[in-house]
């Protein structure tokens, strides 16, 4: 396919992501805050728990939760699944044409693991469908009712698969995995569960029959789920743009942080919604989290960097050699690598001057990390990557 179509889809998708995302977190973030702050008063209609008051726009709002149905249903229910749904089709289709159809450079790193294309993309899938099929199997036993065992289980399964993840695919790779392995459970969760209960109450209240309690009660944890993941999927689906989170020593924990850390900051605003003392202790944790990370991501790349061996600033004769070889086939006036149309994000390093002037850029994906070359395709060595390593340490020299 040619590479500047494959652009444009890219940036079509990627807005419809962004855009349907951005509506489904809404949503879900308000309906959150508002069942919360629901408040019994009296005067209430029978079978309302709770009312709330807002003001939005220049107008005031009284919504009202009933548990059972209105004394007369309403003509239309507006129904919040098409921005979930929409999410998860257009993150599936973006990942299919970026780390699926560009597994080379994107999911595969021959250090971590020779996989073949066909290969990469065979263990994304099944990762995907059996980490759901895993969870869902948890959420309908006897196990998954007891909510807090489950959910420590599931932080317990979701770092285990990481780690795997980051044992056969490259580190960005591995991080897009796990975040659409999470979106995936998400997204199902509205589809298998949440959608289909709340019509299926819906069915019985309008045949005045009493819904099974249950059905609800299953909604209600699967609701709480998304809840707790949505900031890390987040925060996971954009892991791309920084390199010191997926392409360092120790990217695994670092999920690992970042799976606690969300839940832990959701719980300061669900609790400032319910009406309770605000939790300023979760502030304290999210910022020692935060400093975990950015200590772990200074412990450099996975493949330990061969610095002792050079002693002295290389001559930036070798450096150049390294990066023209290793990098300038994509960072150039015209880019020479299969699918990459133009220089990624406008970096260029087929000079000398164009390397001196990027060498803070170099020092990130090359030597601080090993985002670059993606997946190694070039082949860049150890050895190499100490040389920069030198070079930098020594002030990018131009001679």
């Amino acid at each position: 396919m040619d590479a500047v179509l494959v652009a444009w889809v890219e940036m079509i998708l990627r807005w419809l992501h962004v855009v349907a995302g951005i509506a489904w977190i809404g949503s879900s973030f308000y309906f959150i805050a508002l069942d919360l702050s629901l408040r019994k008063r009296d005067g209430l209609p029978d079978g309302v728990q709770g009312e709330a008051w807002q003001v939005h726009g220049g107008g005031f709002y009284n919504l009202v939760k009933y548990l059972v149905a209105p004394a007369r249903m309403p003509d239309e229910l507006t129904w919040f699944k098409w921005e979930a749904y929409t999410t998860w089709l257009s993150g599936f289709a973006l990942m299919a044409l970026v780390y699926y159809l560009g597994a080379e450079l994107f999911l595969i790193d021959p250090a971590v693991e020779r996989f073949t294309p066909f290969q990469a993309v065979f263990c994304s899938l099944a990762g995907l469908l059996a980490g759901w099929l895993l969870y869902e199997w948890a959420c309908r036993s006897d196990f998954g009712r007891n909510t807090t065992l489950l959910s420590l289980a599931g932080y317990v399964f979701l770092v285990t698969a990481t780690w795997g993840f980051t044992e056969i695919f490259s580190g960005r790779g591995a991080f897009i995995q796990v975040g659409a392995l999470i979106g995936t459970i998400m997204v199902a969760n509205v589809f298998v569960v949440i959608i289909p209960n709340q019509k299926s109450t819906v069915a019985a209240l309008l045949a005045g029959e009493t819904p099974d309690p249950a059905l609800g009660v299953q909604a209600k944890q699967r609701s709480l789920h998304n809840n707790y993941l949505t900031l890390p999927v987040v925060l996971l689906m954009v892991s791309n743009h920084y390199p010191l989170l997926f392409a360092t020593k120790y990217n695994w924990v670092i999920v690992a942080i970042l799976l606690a850390l969300g839940p832990v900051i959701r719980h300061f605003f669900n609790e400032r919604h319910a009406g309770r003392a605000s939790p300023w202790w979760t502030w304290g944790v999210a910022a020692l989290g935060l400093a975990a990370i950015g200590w772990l991501s200074a412990a450099g790349p996975r493949d330990k960097l061969l610095g002792a061996a050079v002693v002295s600033a290389p001559v930036f004769a070798a450096v150049e050699e390294i990066v023209i070889s290793r990098c300038s086939m994509c960072h150039g006036d015209y880019a020479a690598w299969d699918g990459i149309a133009a220089a990624p994000k406008g970096v260029k390093l087929d000079t000398p001057e164009r390397i001196h002037a990027h060498a803070a850029m170099i020092g990130l994906n090359a030597v601080r990390s090993s985002a670059m070359p993606p997946g190694n395709v070039t082949g860049m060595e150890p050895g190499e990557r100490a040389v920069l390593a030198a070079w930098l340490a020594a002030g990018a020299p131009r001679e």
